[in-house]
């Protein structure tokens, strides 16, 4: 069954792609990018041609614009760029296509983010606060009546997606959540503010956490998500954040003045949302460590071939035995990372979600493409800390993911933890 439907969904993606694809040819390079050997990680054809189409598409419609939209920080072209994702099926892949989407896998949907992510890091950023943080929590714990109302915008790329849970004094203590939601009859009224949100500026509809308890109370796993649609009476962006990296995708502080919501767009039961943020935040944890794979591929595509392009004293640089090494240390790291995180994303395709795994695999992921990142600058010398070259952008959002999503250190004592629960 699982098999069957990847196949149905990557041919449906492929078709919307409107152009015949040979089948991959992983022993092959083009003159700059070093190809994935997805044989190797035992991707069946129509994946291979899934990375194929996903690859030709963000290296033609993003990678040109990736230095600008750093530079400017800002996609101008993002609801453009949206509805052209939307039109291939990207945004939905997890979805039914019952609600818009294409009825895909997490390993599909791995795929196009690393993709996305290896043109640029940012724009894989926002797809991954839409189609993962957004929609896919939307598909799991929706209703059939809130699927049906705003999963076809979302997957079609009409609306922008998002989700606001950080605060300011919220980070990695999340349920210290100070935004309230106070029930009066049949709506909410939702007070404060929220804090680092990805797609924050550009979002029509959020998935958001707030506070039910009664005032007082000391349960702080008191909280409910919410569907919340950014044109209501009441909400406002604040403070647009300047970011180190990851620029062009809006991180934004959100403010929430007595905006009313309807009972009904309540995410899951009252009081109950704690399940939908831990739960939510495995898939995220899984599925987007494919920003870090999407960037080390970066890395790699660009030290490789500078390595193969670049002569001192008379010889490639790659020819010199230390950076052999270092292009040994980037391959072997991004390899093993790439077997982690499919061994991850096809165990939620199976029904076996693991918090440790998605912990461990978001950990190894984002500090290896610091570090894959680190290598390629070092491998480009002067000219990898220019910006005429992208290794100074690829080490700048590389950097995030060791940070968003639970940093480092919140990844090791989770997994600390329940490795200790196993024991007892």
């Amino acid at each position: 069954m699982l098999m069957r439907c990847v196949s149905k969904t990557c041919n449906t993606l492929l078709h919307k792609c409107g152009r015949p694809l040979a089948a991959a040819t992983p022993s092959s390079r083009t003159l700059t990018h070093y190809p994935v050997n997805d044989a190797l990680y035992g991707l069946d054809k129509e994946h291979q041609k899934l990375r194929e189409a996903t690859f030709n598409f963000a290296q033609k419609e993003l990678a040109p614009y990736a230095k600008e939209i750093d530079k400017e920080d800002n996609f101008k072209d993002m609801r453009s760029f949206w509805r052209k994702l939307g039109e291939l099926g990207y945004l939905g892949i997890t979805v039914d296509p019952e609600y818009g989407g294409t009825g895909g896998s997490y390993l599909d949907h791995s795929i196009v983010v690393e993709e996305i992510s290896r043109a640029s890091g940012a724009v894989g950023v926002s797809y991954g606060a839409h189609s993962n943080m957004c929609i896919n929590q939307l598909s799991i714990n929706g209703t059939h009546e809130q699927k049906q109302q705003y999963l076809p915008k979302l997957c079609s790329g009409v609306h922008i997606g998002g989700l606001a849970m950080s605060e300011v004094g919220a980070g990695s203590d999340v349920l210290a959540m100070k935004l309230r939601a106070e029930r009066k009859g049949d709506y909410y009224l939702l007070n404060g503010t929220k804090f680092w949100i990805s797609n924050g500026s550009d979002a029509d509809t959020l998935i958001v956490y707030a506070k039910t308890g009664a005032s007082g109370d000391p349960d702080r796993k008191a909280i409910t998500a919410f569907i919340i649609e950014t044109s209501w009476e009441g909400f406002s962006v604040g403070k647009k954040l300047d970011k180190l990296g990851i620029r062009g995708s809006s991180t934004c502080e959100l403010v929430f003045d007595n905006v009313k919501v309807p009972a009904k767009n309540v995410l899951g039961q009252e009081n109950n949302g704690v399940y939908v943020l831990m739960s939510g935040l495995d898939y995220e944890r899984a599925v987007l460590s494919g920003v870090s794979m999407g960037l080390m591929q970066a890395a790699c595509d660009v030290a490789f071939e500078y390595a193969h392009e670049r002569k001192q004293m008379g010889k490639l640089i790659g020819e010199f035995q230390l950076i052999q090494g270092k292009m040994a240390d980037m391959y072997t790291t991004i390899s093993s990372c790439r077997s982690y995180f499919y061994t991850v994303v096809r165990s939620l395709d199976a029904g076996m979600r693991s918090s440790k795994d998605c912990a461990g695999v978001f950990l190894l992921c984002g500090e290896k493409s610091t570090q894959v990142a680190l290598d390629a600058m070092q491998i480009l010398g002067g000219n990898g800390y220019i910006n005429d070259y992208p290794t100074g952008r690829i080490l700048r959002d590389a950097k995030l993911c060791e940070i968003a999503g639970g940093t480092a250190e919140i990844r090791r004592w989770l997994i600390g933890r329940q490795l200790n629960q196993e024991y007892k």
